[in-house]
C-alpha cells in the first residue's frame, strides 16, 4: 500500500477515536413539582453542568398563612434533577444577594465529604462550584446542611435528585414528583399570617403542618396530579423531614411495584403502604383501572387530615364495573383542622442555679445545644458567616443589646472585631433563666468581661 494512504488511512482512524471519546456537555433541564426532568435518552455518559440558586421569599404555607421559605430555586421543594449514572456533573450553587443566611447542599447521590456540602458552602451574593461523578443510580435526597441543619430543611430546603440506571426503567405513562416535609411556626395550625420558625417545636418532632410539596393544597383540586383510565403511573416520592417517617399510601390503590428506599431493584410487588424515612426516598409504580380521585396521604392518618398531608390524583376514563362498582365523590376526604386535646400531666422543674458557678454550668449546656452549631464551641464563629464569641468586642461592649438579642433575634449588618456580618440570627425561644445563663457562660469565656446576668436583668431588657 502507498505510504500516503497509509498516513492518510491513520490519520482518519485517529480521529475518528477522538471523536468516539469526546464527552457530550449539557445542561440538565431542572423541573418544579410535580413535574419530572424528561428521561435521558442518550446511551453514553456526558458532562452534565447544574446551576441551581438559593432565594429566600416569602410565601403561601395555608390559607391564611404565609412563611418566609429558604428555598432551592424559588420553589419548596427544590428542583427535581435527573442525570444518568457515569455522568460527570459540574454543579454550580449561587446564593442570591438578598439571603441572609449562607447555604449550601448535601446530595445523597454524592460519595464525597458532605455529599457535597464541605465543597459548596457560600455565603449570600457569591457561587460555589464543584464536581462529582454519579457513580450510585437510584433516586436521593439533596437538602441544605449549614447550621443550624434542622432549621435550613425545616424551612424549605430539600428536592430529589434521580440517577438514572444505565438500564433505565420501563416507560411509565405518567411519571410525578411527590415531597412531604413538615413545618414548624410560631403559632399553632391555622394561626394566620406571617408565621415565624419554632425551634422548641422542631426539636419536639411537633411541627403543625405536615404537607405535600411546600403547603397545605399543593396537590389537591386543580393541582391534583392527573391519569386516564389504563395509564401506568410512576411516583418519585421523597421525604424532605426534618424529623417523621412517613407512611406513604394512595387511597384506592395498591402500588404494583415499589422500589424500597428508592433503591434500583423492584422489590416488592402488592403494597399498600411504603415506609420512607427522614431524608429518604421511595419510587412506587402503579397501573389506575377505573376513574375516579385517588388521595395521597401519609397514614399516620392525623398528619392527612388534620395537618395537610394530602394530595389528589384524578383519573379519567370509561368505568368498569368489574373492578369497581360503587358511589364515587371528591368531597369525603376534607381536611379536618387543627384541633388538638390536651391531657394533664405532671410536671417536675430542675432547680435553678443560684451561684455564679452553677449559672456558668448551666449556661455551658445550653451553649453547647444551642449556639455552638454556628458559633463553634470554641466560640470562634467563622469568619463572614458566623461571628465570634470569644474575645468579642460586639458582645462586651453592651450587655442589654446582648440580652435582647437572645430574646428577639437579630437580622442586618454589624461589625464584630473588625469584621462584617450580615445574616439572621433565629429567635431561640429561650427561658429567662437560660439567657442568663448562657451569657453569664459567654461572659465567662474566652477572655470576655466576667459579668454575671440575672434573670431579672433579662426580664427587664
Amino acid at each position: 500500500m502507498d505510504s500516503k494512504i497509509r498516513i492518510l488511512l491513520l490519520t482518519l482512524t485517529l480521529l475518528f477515536q477522538l471523536n468516539c471519546n469526546e464527552v457530550v456537555q449539557e445542561e440538565a433541564r431542572l423541573t418544579t413539582a410535580p413535574e419530572v426532568p424528561p428521561v435521558i435518552e442518550r446511551n453514553n455518559e456526558a458532562k452534565v453542568i447544574i446551576n441551581l440558586e438559593t432565594v429566600e421569599q416569602v410565601g403561601k404555607l395555608s390559607n391564611g398563612v404565609e412563611y418566609t421559605f429558604w428555598t432551592f430555586g424559588g420553589t419548596v421543594p427544590g428542583p427535581m434533577i435527573r442525570v444518568r449514572e457515569g455522568d460527570e456533573v459540574e454543579f454550580h450553587l449561587k446564593n442570591h444577594p438578598s439571603s441572609k443566611m449562607p447555604h449550601n447542599i448535601d446530595l445523597h447521590a454524592v460519595t464525597g465529604p458532605g455529599g457535597g456540602a464541605a465543597s459548596s458552602l457560600t455565603v449570600p451574593g457569591r457561587s460555589s462550584k464543584f464536581s462529582f461523578k454519579a457513580i450510585n443510580p437510584g433516586l436521593f435526597i439533596y437538602h441544605c446542611a449549614t447550621a443550624p441543619v434542622g432549621m435550613h430543611i425545616a424551612n424549605g430546603m430539600y428536592g430529589l435528585i434521580y440517577v438514572q440506571p444505565k438500564e433505565a426503567l420501563k416507560k411509565a405513562d405518567k411519571e410525578y414528583y411527590v415531597l412531604q416535609s413538615e413545618f414548624y411556626t410560631i403559632g399553632k395550625h391555622g394561626a394566620p399570617g406571617l408565621q415565624g420558625f419554632n425551634m422548641e417545636k422542631a426539636i419536639s418532632e411537633n411541627p403543625d403542618y405536615i404537607v405535600f410539596n411546600g403547603s397545605v393544597g399543593a396537590l389537591t383540586e386543580e393541582k391534583a396530579i392527573t391519569a386516564n383510565v389504563g395509564e401506568t403511573i410512576r411516583l418519585f416520592v421523597g421525604n424532605g423531614g426534618p424529623n417523621l417517617i412517613s407512611s406513604f399510601h394512595v387511597i384506592g390503590e395498591v402500588f404494583d411495584h415499589v422500589y424500597t428506599e428508592a433503591g434500583t431493584e423492584a422489590n416488592q410487588k402488592n403494597v399498600q403502604t411504603t415506609l420512607i424515612p427522614a431524608g429518604g426516598a421511595t419510587i412506587v409504580e402503579f397501573k389506575v383501572e377505573v376513574p375516579g380521585t385517588y388521595i395521597l396521604v401519609d397514614h399516620s392518618i392525623f398528619r392527612a387530615f388534620n395537618k395537610g398531608a394530602l394530595g389528589m390524583l384524578k383519573v379519567s376514563g370509561a368505568t368498569n364495573t368489574q373492578i369497581y362498582s360503587g358511589k364515587q365523590g371528591e368531597t369525603v376526604y376534607l381536611p379536618e383542622g387543627g384541633a388538638i386535646q390536651k391531657m394533664k400531666s405532671d410536671t417536675k422543674e430542675e432547680p435553678r442555679p443560684k451561684t455564679k458557678e452553677e449559672k456558668i454550668a448551666d449556661g455551658s449546656r445550653v451553649f453547647n445545644a444551642v449556639c455552638s452549631a454556628c458559633h463553634m464551641k470554641d466560640g470562634k464563629g467563622l469568619p463572614g458567616t458566623f461571628p465570634p464569641l470569644a474575645k468579642s468586642d460586639y458582645l462586651n461592649a453592651d450587655k442589654a443589646r446582648a440580652i435582647k438579642i437572645l430574646k428577639n433575634g437579630l437580622s442586618g449588618e454589624i461589625k464584630v472585631n473588625g469584621i462584617k456580618y450580615n445574616n439572621v440570627m433565629p429567635h431561640l425561644e429561650l427561658s429567662d433563666d437560660d439567657i442568663a445563663n448562657v451569657l453569664t457562660y459567654l461572659y465567662n469565656s474566652w477572655d470576655n468581661k466576667g459579668y454575671e446576668i440575672s434573670s431579672e436583668e433579662v426580664k427587664r431588657n
